[in-house]
């Protein structure tokens, strides 16, 4: 039941932000997403006894999601304040740890919500279509793979999960995708549509699977408690994280 309330709280204020809200609006809620997520990340991290930097890492993430633009150049740079910052660590067999997981959690976290805003420039769709494409896979997954689920997907990193739920989550996605997009996208073919859901869903699955995999090895069975009925932001988000950079390299390739 908890989990269910918090899905009525959250779906109607995802539609508001994505559709409705001002831009600054828009740009605050990203940001605080992004703070929620990499301070979950470090916690994890710190399970693993790697000390994070993490208001440095909190800090360089909000210049990078923030920033005008962001490119390999603003990367380098990241990278090599990140290291240097790792000069202070008490042992210096831990600077390539803390500097690794750091530039991590950066782009991992910082990096997926900066697509945020350029899917909603776009269009408030792409946007919502990224998102919301998990919600259809998860309601999938779950009804699928309870019902019918009998060969695990991933049992070392989600027990729960299995190949007839994945199954579902991409069939029901896709005929998401296809009745959406090419209504709401000018020139999207039923072709098109059907591919880049399929695609997307399998993104956020192996978002999910990637999270599951990170808190598995920490010990730890949420990244956080502030969801009722989910456990922690980076619960909720972790498709969110991968799907929504996948439709943005789609729609601005990186070899143009």
């Amino acid at each position: 039941m908890r989990r269910i309330v918090t899905a009525l709280i959250l779906i109607p204020s995802v539609i508001y932000v994505v559709f409705l809200a001002p831009a600054i609006l828009f740009r605050v809620v990203v940001a605080a997403l992004g703070f929620a997520c990499f301070h979950e990340f470090s916690a994890i991290a710190a399970a693993q006894r790697i000390r994070m930097p993490v208001w440095l890492g909190q800090a360089l993430g909000l210049v990078f999601l923030l920033a005008p633009v962001a490119d390999w150049r603003m990367m380098l740079a990241l990278t090599m304040v990140v290291m240097l910052w790792a000069l202070r660590a008490e042992q210096l067999s831990e600077a390539i740890g803390l500097s690794a997981t750091t530039i991590l959690g950066i782009v991992y976290v910082y990096g997926a919500w900066r697509c945020a805003g350029l899917l909603r420039s776009l269009s408030p769709w792409w946007l919502f279509f990224a998102v919301s494409i998990n919600w259809v896979a998860d309601s999938a997954a779950l009804f699928v793979g309870k019902t019918f689920g009998k060969h695990k997907l991933a049992p070392v990193v989600s027990p729960a999960k299995t190949w007839e739920g994945a199954v579902g989550a991409a069939v029901f996605s896709t005929g998401f995708g296809m009745a959406l997009l090419p209504r709401v996208v000018a020139e999207m073919t039923l072709a098109q549509a059907g591919l880049l859901s399929f695609v997307v869903c399998v993104a956020g699955q192996m978002g999910d699977l990637a999270e599951s995999a990170l808190k598995r090895g920490a010990g730890v069975k949420d990244s956080g408690h502030m969801l009722p009925g989910h456990g922690g932001w980076l619960d909720r988000l972790d498709s969110t994280l991968f799907s929504m950079p996948v439709v943005t390299f789609y729609l601005y390739p990186p070899y143009q």
